[in-house]
């Protein structure tokens, strides 16, 4: 079952299996897990109305949640206005992986985008999180742009 949730208690503690991915790939840019730190940050978010938390079930159990944010660009000199559907994180309990629940979140981030007349949705993904670029490739998101750093000494 998916619901909407504002149980920023739940996703902060759903947030530590992609978190900690993150921090032991790219330690030089993510500290280490903070409950406390995470759980404040998701409480300010959920306050926010362009921000939705989806948090998915199983057998009343929390298995994993996304975070989506409903963006809108006005038209400018360089692009035309442009509506998404804009995934922050999307998590879930790695002991429950391959089981369809992310594809589930996805399909429910797609309606959500659909009712609010948003035809596209968006996000983006660390490099190192090869299983992250295969699932988002299966669930038909294409590449659009590259993002690069060089760091210096």
């Amino acid at each position: 079952m998916i619901t909407e949730t504002k149980d920023a208690a739940v996703v902060a503690k759903l947030n530590r299996f992609v978190h900690d991915l993150h921090v032991e790939w790219y330690p030089d840019i993510f500290k280490p897990y903070n409950y406390e730190l995470i759980h404040e940050m998701m409480q300010e978010k959920m306050k926010q109305p362009e921000h939705i938390f989806f948090l998915i079930e199983d057998e009343d159990e929390p298995v994993g949640f996304v975070w989506v944010e409903e963006r809108h660009q006005e038209e400018n000199d360089f692009k035309k206005s442009h509506s998404s559907m804009y995934v922050h994180q999307i998590s879930v309990d790695t002991t429950k992986q391959q089981k369809g629940y992310g594809r589930q979140l996805l399909n429910k981030v797609e309606e959500q985008a659909l009712e609010k007349g948003i035809h596209e949705v968006e996000l983006d993904y660390w490099l190192e999180n090869e299983g992250a670029q295969t699932f988002y490739e299966k669930q038909g998101f294409t590449k659009q742009r590259e993002f690069v750093r060089r760091r210096l000494k």
